[in-house]
C-alpha cells in the first residue's frame, strides 16, 4: 500500500484489493480528480493497466477485455461529463452480463451544487444499469477508510462477477486535494494490520460461487419430460466461452437424440461439435419455410435465443411447445413469452448430469434435420460458388478459410451478426465469437474488438463503414494492438435498412438520406491517420488473399442493392418444399 498520503493509501488499497479478487486489466482516462486511482491502478504489479483518451472508446476497451476474459475489468475516468460518455458501455454490460467496474472520479460534498467547476450529479449516473452502486465517500486512512475500501473493492468484484448476475458495477470516488501523490507525512493514521496490508495475497472477503446442479427431483422430472417427446431441438445462442460446455451438449445430444441448433455467438459451432453431424447451422433459412415435419413439440435452449428472427418467430408459432430455458442467473431471457420453465441451474452440471440418464438416441428425427440441413448448405454453396464479385455472406465462408485455433472474432450488430449466424460453416478450431448484442448498437466496437484482442489474441473485428464511423476514435486503441484485424464491409451506408418495410414504403431519395445515410468517408485515410495500413479489394479471390496476408485493415468493396438481391436468391434456393 502506497503511504505517500491520504489519498494514495486509500486508492492503493482499493487496487490492491480489486487486483487479489482477480482483475488484470485496467483501462485510464486521464484526467485531475481521477489521479490518485489512475496512479494505484498503474502501479499495481498484478494489474495490465493502459490509457485511452476518449473516454466513450475507453469504456468499450474495457468491455471487450471483460469479453475475452470473463472476468471484471475496469475502467477509470475523471468527474464530469467524462462519466458520462461510459454510459453507453455501462449500458451494453448490462445487458449483455459482461463483467465491468466503472470508476468515476468526483468533487467532494462541498464542491457539487454550487457552481463548481466540471463538477454534475454522478450518483446513481447510469439509472438503473449497474449491478451495484456505491458513492464511496470522502475518509481518512485510518483502519475504517482503510478497511472500507477494502471492502468496497471485494464486494464490487463480487457483484460485477455475478452476484448474482454479471454486469456493470459503478464506484463514485470523490477526492479532495492533494490529488498528485505528493508526501503528507502522518496523514495516514492507520495502524490495523488488516486495514494496512488486507489478507496478502488472498482478497480481504472472497465470495463462494453458489451450488449449480439441479436436485435430483428436478432431474427427474425434467429427464421424464425429454424421455416422452423424441421431436425436441436444443436451441444455443449467445452464451460466454464455457470449458466442458461443448463436450457436455454433444453427450446430451447423442442420448436424447436432439439435433442442435447453434449460432456462433454460442461458441458451439466452431470445436467438438463441428465433425458430430449432430450441428445444424443453417436454421434461420429452414425456418423462414416453417416446416412441418421438422417442426418440434420440445426444446431445450442454452444462452440467448439465437439472433434469427424467422427462428424467433417459428418457435413463438408453434402451439403445444415445451420450452426448457437455462438461466442460471437472476435474469429473464425470454423474448418469446412462452416459454413453460426456466431452469437456474448450470448448463454444464444439469447437461452432463441428464446425459447420463440416458435417451432414446439418435432416430429419424434427427436425420431428417440433418438432411434439411445439407440441402440448405448444398443450396447456399451453389449461389456463393458462382461469384466472382465479394459478398457480404461470403466474407464469412472466406474467414472460416483462414481461421485457426484461438481466435476471436467480433461481429458488429446489424447485417454483419446475422451473416455470421447464417453463413458461418461449421469448423474444428477453437475460434470464439462475440457481438455487442446487450443493447445491439453499433457504437463502440473498434474499441470493443480492441479490448478483445489486449492480451495479444488474434483478433476478426468484421463491421460496416458506418460502425467504423460511430467508433472512428476506437482507431486509436486499435492502433496499438498488432493482432488485431479489420474487416470493413464498405457498402456505402446502412446496408440492414433495405431489408425493412422503410426500403419499400419511401422514396429513394427520402430513403437515402434518412436511413441509407451514405457517409463517403475514406476508410484508408481513415486507418493511416492512425497508422493502420488498408487494402482494399472487390473480388472473392482478392478477399481471400487479403484474409491469409498480413493486412491489419481489409476494405471489402460492396453494395447494398446487389446484397439484397444476393439473399433473395439464397433464400429462394434454400427454401423448402
Amino acid at each position: 500500500m502506497d503511504q505517500t498520503n491520504a489519498n494514495t493509501a486509500l486508492a492503493s488499497a482499493l487496487a490492491e484489493e480489486l487486483a487479489r479478487c482477480g482483475v488484470r486489466r485496467a483501462v485510464i482516462s486521464p484526467g485531475s480528480r481521477s489521479t490518485p486511482l489512475a496512479v494505484a491502478l498503474w502501479r499495481e504489479p498484478a494489474i495490465d493497466a493502459e490509457v485511452v483518451v476518449d473516454e466513450r472508446s475507453a469504456g468499450f476497451v474495457a468491455l471487450g477485455s471483460a469479453l475475452a476474459s470473463g472476468v471484471p475489468a475496469v475502467v477509470v475516468c475523471t468527474s464530469g461529463s467524462a462519466a458520462a460518455n461510459l454510459h453507453p458501455a455501462v449500458v451494453e454490460a448490462d445487458e449483455a452480463s459482461v463483467p465491468l467496474i466503472v470508476l468515476t472520479a468526483d468533487r467532494p460534498p462541498e464542491l457539487r451544487g454550487i457552481g463548481a467547476g466540471q463538477a454534475i450529479d454522478q450518483l446513481k449516473l447510469y439509472g438503473g444499469s449497474p449491478r451495484w452502486f456505491c458513492e464511496v465517500g470522502t475518509h481518512s486512512a485510518d483502519d475504517s477508510g482503510l478497511l472500507h475500501f477494502r471492502s468496497t473493492a471485494c464486494r464490487a468484484y463480487a457483484a460485477a462477477a455475478g452476484d448474482p448476475r454479471p454486469g456493470p458495477v459503478h464506484l463514485n470516488v470523490p477526492w479532495r486535494e492533494p490529488l498528485a501523490p505528493v508526501a503528507d507525512p502522518g496523514a495516514v493514521t492507520a495502524t490495523d494490520p488488516l486495514a494496512l496490508e488486507g489478507r496478502g495475497e488472498s482478497p480481504l472477503t472472497a465470495v463462494d460461487a453458489p451450488a449449480a446442479a439441479l436436485l435430483d427431483g428436478d432431474l427427474d422430472s425434467l429427464t421424464a419430460a425429454l424421455a416422452a417427446e423424441p421431436k425436441g431441438l436444443i436451441v444455443a445462442g449467445r452464451m460466454a466461452p464455457s470449458t466442458g460446455l461443448a463436450e457436455a451438449v454433444r453427450s446430451f445430444s447423442e442420448a436424447t437424440g436432439y439435433p442442435v441448433l447453434a449460432e456462433p455467438l454460442s461458441q458451439l459451432r466452431r470445436g467438438p461439435l463441428a465433425a458430430s453431424g449432430r450441428l445444424i447451422c443453417s436454421y434461420d433459412l429452414i425456418a423462414r419455410s416453417r416446416p412441418d415435419a421438422l417442426a418440434p413439440r420440445i426444446v431445450v435452449r442454452l444462452g440467448e435465443l439465437p439472433t434469427s428472427k424467422s427462428l424467433r418467430q417459428w418457435l413463438s408459432s408453434l402451439e403445444g411447445l415445451d420450452q426448457f430455458v437455462f438461466e442460471p442467473h437472476a435474469d429473464w431471457k425470454e423474448p418469446t413469452r412462452t416459454a413453460g420453465r426456466i431452469l437456474r441451474a448450470d448448463q454444464l452440471a444439469t447437461l452432463e448430469a441428464l446425459a447420463t440418464r440416458g435417451g432414446e438416441g439418435p432416430g429419424q428425427w434427427a436425420e431428417v434435420w440433418a438432411g434439411a440441413e445439407r440441402g440448405a448448405a448444398a443450396a447456399v454453396a451453389g449461389v456463393l460458388d458462382g461469384l466472382d464479385e465479394a459478398s457480404e455472406p461470403g466474407v464469412w465462408r472466406a474467414l472460416d478459410r483462414v481461421l485457426a485455433d484461438g481466435d476471436r472474432v467480433l461481429a458488429a450488430s446489424s447485417m454483419p451478426v446475422r451473416d455470421l449466424e447464417a453463413f458461418m460453416p461449421p469448423g474444428p478450431d477453437g475460434s470464439t465469437f462475440h457481438a455487442n448484442r446487450g443493447a445491439n448498437g453499433i457504437d463502440g466496437l473498434v474499441s470493443t474488438a480492441a479490448g478483445l484482442a489486449a492480451d495479444g489474441a488474434r483478433t476478426w473485428a468484421i463491421l460496416g463503414d458506418l460502425a467504423l464511423l460511430h467508433d472512428l476514435g476506437g482507431l486509436a486503441a486499435a492502433s496499438r494492438r498488432e493482432s488485431l484485424r479489420l474487416v470493413v464491409l464498405d457498402n456505402g451506408g446502412g446496408g440492414i435498412f433495405h431489408f425493412l418495410p422503410q426500403a419499400e414504403a419511401m422514396e429513394r431519395d427520402e430513403f437515402e438520406a434518412l436511413l441509407g445515410t451514405p457517409s463517403g468517408l475514406d476508410i484508408a485515410a481513415a486507418g493511416a491517420l492512425f497508422g493502420i495500413e488498408a487494402v482494399t479489394v472487390s473480388t472473392d479471390a482478392e478477399l481471400g488473399t487479403a484474409l491469409a496476408g498480413a493486412s491489419r485493415m481489409v476494405i471489402v468493396k460492396l453494395d447494398r442493392d446487389r446484397n439484397l438481391e444476393l439473399h433473395r436468391e439464397i433464400s429462394a434456393a434454400a427454401a423448402l418444399e
